[in-house]
């Protein structure tokens, strides 16, 4: 058994590809990837555990095949081994790309996009051979997932552009009212837009404000529905005027 363990330990940190290190590099990247991935749909990304897993694995495909064309057909020392694993790291931004959702004065998916380029980084450390800087750099992306989301919620880092619209039963002439509510809960109000339906006696407003992120914003729904009559109040993230 112990024969069996160091021979199989022997293949699979080879410099020279076989079946055996190549098909644990394969499926030592999938698995790395599905990590990641996991991560992400726990988020409610649309990018997840087999969109990671493929990445990944993929990467870890295109560096074996750098590996094993000089290997087989131009010998060991010619060649150049890094050219097909190259255009990896220029392909893989296309995918980043479409991670990423764009909003009137928003992106999101940023994360994602990162986590998809530094998993691919990681299937191409797997493919050759670099398994336990490849663990080492999985661990860091869920700590940093992970742990540092908890901080920053903790901390309440980071700052959310959200829109309020208000449909008042007034012609109002100021939002001296409004803005002293947004003072008492720390929120930061860029700029408003108001509209007047003089013949039902309304107002509409639509006040673009910075939260931070991570925090309870119900209290402030409520205190601003009470400044004057209001009959709808929503709450969005995208600004259609």
């Amino acid at each position: 058994m112990i024969e069996y363990f160091g021979l199989f330990y022997d293949n699979i940190n080879s410099l020279e590809l076989n079946m055996t290190n190549s098909m644990f590099r394969m499926v030592l990247s999938m698995f790395l990837g599905m990590v990641v991935g996991a991560e992400r749909k726990r988020k409610g990304q649309i990018a997840g555990i087999r969109t990671f897993a493929l990445i990944s694995m993929g990467a870890c495909l295109a560096m074996l095949l750098s590996i094993y064309v000089p290997q087989v057909y131009l010998g060991l020392k010619n060649g150049d081994p890094g050219r097909i694993a190259a255009q990896v790291i220029t392909g893989i931004g296309f995918l980043g790309g479409g991670a990423m959702i764009h909003m009137k004065g928003a992106v999101k998916g940023l994360t994602t996009a990162a986590g998809i380029w530094m998993t691919a980084i990681i299937g191409m450390a797997v493919g050759i051979g670099m398994y336990v800087c490849s663990l080492g750099a999985t661990l860091l992306i869920l700590l940093t997932l992970i742990t540092f989301e908890h901080y920053e919620k903790r901390r309440k880092l980071g700052q959310e552009s959200k829109v309020l619209s208000l449909t008042v039963d007034d012609i109002i002439g100021s939002i001296d009212p409004y803005r002293e509510v947004f003072d008492r809960n720390d929120v930061h109000l860029s700029t408003f837009y108001l509209e007047y339906n003089y013949e039902k006696h309304q107002t509409e407003i639509n006040f673009v404000v910075l939260t931070h992120a991570y925090t309870d914003i119900l209290p402030l729904l409520a205190q601003l529905s009470e400044v004057l009559p209001t009959k709808k109040l929503t709450l969005s993230s995208q600004l259609d005027i």
